[in-house]
């Protein structure tokens, strides 16, 4: 007879008997560092570049970077920090992007974008933005850093030179009512998908800045964000649970939709399994939802997470990842189903 217990995060893993099945799935924790009083995750991110988990660490004043392998954290201090954690995630380094061999980190308290040697971790360069940041994210066709701005309703651009540099002054500025919230790069057609905070998703042109398509998404409350981009899917994981499934290639068209959970933010895929993963701490809970060759959702797991959960992030290692505010950590799951892609 297998036995179980809980660990001190609330995930359900196996005791001395488990099965090879349930050894390989004995959730990781990874304690970041300056994490005990808690973090305020926001954006969560794997770059195969690097071949790291790019974590900013809200509170901490850190940006943390994780080996999926190995579990070893190098960090990145300086950034806005705070002595205690009071919930939410509004403080710091809120948001990351890798290229051109730069790490560009948003602190949010600070209103700037601070440029870091993806190699060496040195800071470069600090540029001061208009408005609170949310989301950064390298337009690299266009030679642009794009900047979301919620509480001024704009996506603030900035052209980059030569050596991966960012313009002093924004280029332009694109008016996003009512959002814009997330933000995702299509380099195959030439466009960024961002949400309006309820019940549509637009596509942006890299060219013009304008917005050229808005397309319902199925939410009360959009939240997450993640591209297929071979294929065309852009999914949505929506506030009260809903994940759904659209169609860039042609007009937006709504393929799929899946509801199970709620509280879901920041959520994870992995092209090479066509998994997508979301956690949500209304349900407490890790989705692991599978999509397949016709772009239709079907559920493959949930299971207990994090009370105060609310992101989750994919590796190329067969991995899901999720961030554990009120411990610190993050949790790393390791997913042992099928790929539904084939």
């Amino acid at each position: 007879m297998r036995c179980r217990s809980l660990v001190a995060f609330g995930l359900l893993v196996a005791c001395a008997r488990a099965t090879p099945r349930e050894a390989a799935r004995a959730p990781s924790s990874v304690a970041l560092p300056d994490g005990t009083p808690g973090i305020g995750f926001d954006d969560l991110r794997y770059s195969p570049t690097l071949g790291k988990l790019l974590v900013p660490s809200g509170r901490s004043g850190r940006l943390n970077l994780v080996d999926p392998r190995t579990l070893a954290v190098t960090s990145v201090s300086g950034f806005s920090a705070e002595r205690e954690y009071g919930g939410g995630h509004d403080d710091g380094a809120t948001s990351v992007d890798e290229a051109n061999g730069k790490l560009y980190v948003t602190d949010r308290t600070a209103r700037t974008i601070v440029v870091v040697d993806a190699t060496s971790l040195r800071r470069e360069r600090t540029l001061r933005i208009g408005a609170e940041p949310d989301y950064v994210r390298v337009v690299s066709r266009a030679r642009e850093l794009w900047v979301t701005e919620p509480d001024a309703e704009r996506v603030e651009v900035f052209a980059l030179d030569a050596q991966g540099m960012p313009a002093a002054a924004a280029t332009a500025l694109i008016p996003v009512q009512n959002g814009p919230e997330s933000l995702v790069v299509d380099t195959r057609r030439g466009r960024a998908y961002t949400h309006r905070w309820s019940h549509s998703t637009l596509a942006v042109d890299f060219r013009t800045h304008a917005v050229v398509a808005e397309w319902p998404n199925g939410c009360e409350a959009a939240r997450g964000i993640a591209l297929d981009e071979a294929h065309g899917w852009l999914f949505t994981a929506c506030r009260e649970g809903t994940a759904t499934v659209l169609d860039v290639a042609h007009d937006g068209k709504l393929l799929s939709s899946l509801r199970r959970g709620a509280g879901f933010d920041v959520i994870g895929y992995s092209p090479a399994l066509g998994h997508l993963y979301l956690a949500g701490g209304d349900c407490r809970c890790l989705v692991v939802l599978g999509v397949d060759v016709t772009g239709t959702l079907s559920l493959l797991e949930e299971t207990r997470a994090p009370e105060t959960t609310h992101c989750a992030a994919a590796d190329d290692q067969g991995h899901a990842w999720l961030c554990d505010p009120r411990g610190g950590q993050l949790v790393r799951v390791t997913d042992t189903h099928p790929a539904t892609l084939r």
